[in-house]
């Protein structure tokens, strides 16, 4: 397999067309790949009338490259569909620093999802789950019996669990999961359909009414898992020493670790990174957000997705383990063109490839946030790339925009009438 090397010096200062040029070299794309990406039609209007409902156009996010990311030895370019200023220059430079200490590196359980199947009317709900524990090699082969696809591929339905949950206001509930390896599909459809294959079965074996049958976006058995170590060096600022910054960063984090307010902004930052690959993935980022955040409170308290701590050589060192049902296959991961080219330029060859390096990105971004509040504070490098949006929304077009935007983060007033005076100032003049 041929390497790419996941560089990407003075990016920001090439032109769009000089951009899709270099990167069209580093992910070997053909000539019509990379017009896919200057074409502003690459999702036809008719193929998307096939994705969702009540269809009256496309619409469109920035889609930028983060670079500089080493994931288990090997460089990987990220494209990462996003509105907010900052998150792809926050991730690749991180990525950068990361990279001068060996990079990250990554790990995944097998592709796990859960299906749920709720029964009701139950008088004796632990005997009925013991009927169900006895017959469960029967409601396994009910359930693989409906994807043979997948089953010929190496997955298929595992196992079950069995839950009580006794107290409830509509009376004892019975919980059947089916556990399911779904390879390299998010794996909705399939356990949706084993759930309601293996009802009548249920049924018959407890006595009780199914009700709900339904995948869980707790994907609690679909872990991805990042790992990356800093040295106080390359934390060196011109302003701070790199073990001060450790520090920093250390008080900073047990913040979130806390605080649910503190946390709930903190994971948020985390998702800036993750939910822009899963969204030019063509992946389910809602998914993904719902299972991160009932994981981020399963002992009982919402909390820090990350972890960061200080190792012997006194290095900081950052992790990050979370839910990540994603696909390669079905739906708009296949559907959408742009989102087959994203994969191709990332070169992931499993799900299990694109949820690690999606948790890499979530990572860096985490330590790009957590690096900035600590030391210069949050506003000084997000406003100076919000103001070329302000710049945008006042008119400036072309060189207008840097030198408006310039204008406005010095003087640390970014708003829309000041880029509207500044504009008039400047037009003036030529």
């Amino acid at each position: 397999m041929t390497t790419i090397d996941s560089r990407l010096p003075r990016f920001r200062s090439m032109t769009v067309p000089q951009r899709l040029q270099h990167l069209a070299a580093a992910a070997r794309l053909s000539d019509g790949e990379a017009r896919l990406l200057s074409d502003s039609g690459a999702l036809d209007p008719s193929l998307a009338d096939g994705m969702i409902e009540n269809v009256v156009g496309t619409f469109e996010l920035p889609l930028g490259v983060a670079g500089y990311f080493q994931i288990n030895g090997k460089d990987v370019l990220v494209p990462m569909a996003v509105e907010e200023p900052s998150v792809v220059a926050a991730a690749s430079f991180m990525a950068k620093l990361a990279r001068e200490c060996g990079g990250f590196e990554t790990s995944s359980t097998a592709p796990l999802m859960r299906a749920q199947v709720q029964v009701l009317g139950l008088t004796d709900p632990h005997g009925a789950r013991q009927s169900l524990l006895r017959r469960r090699q029967e409601i396994i082969d009910l359930a693989n019996q409906r994807d043979k696809v997948l089953t010929g591929l190496g997955g298929g339905c595992r196992d079950i669990e069995v839950h009580v949950l006794e107290q409830t206001r509509r009376g004892p509930m019975l919980v059947m999961h089916l556990i399911v390896d779904v390879r390299d599909a998010m794996g909705a459809n399939t356990v949706n359909t084993m759930a309601e294959s293996v009802s009548p079965l249920v049924e018959e074996i407890t006595g009780g009414q199914v009700r709900l049958r339904i995948l869980s976006n707790l994907a609690d058995l679909r872990l991805s898992r990042a790992r990356v170590a800093l040295s106080p060096e390359v934390l060196t600022t011109a302003e701070y020493d790199g073990r001060d910054v450790i520090e920093r960063i250390l008080d900073a984090y047990e913040f979130a670790a806390v605080d649910p307010y503190r946390a709930a902004t903190h994971n948020k930052g985390i998702m800036n990174g993750i939910d822009p690959v899963i969204v030019a993935t063509g992946n389910d980022w809602r998914a993904v957000e719902a299972g991160a955040h009932a994981w981020a409170a399963r002992q009982g308290h919402y909390g820090s997705l990350t972890r960061w701590e200080k190792d012997a050589r006194g290095w900081l060192v950052g992790s990050l383990e979370m839910p990540m049902p994603v696909g390669l296959v079905g739906g708009a991961t296949k559907t959408h063109p742009l989102a087959r080219l994203a994969l191709k330029i990332m070169g992931v060859a499993t799900a299990q490839e694109l949820g690690e390096t999606a948790v890499a990105v979530g990572l860096a971004q985490n330590l790009a946030a957590l690096r900035a509040l600590a030391t210069e504070g949050i506003q000084r490098g997000h406003m100076a790339l919000h103001a070329r949006n302000i710049a945008i929304v006042a008119g400036a077009t072309s060189e207008e925009i840097d030198r408006v935007a310039r204008q406005m983060a010095q003087e640390k007033d970014v708003r829309t009438d000041r880029a509207q005076a500044l504009l008039a100032a400047l037009r003036a003049k030529n």
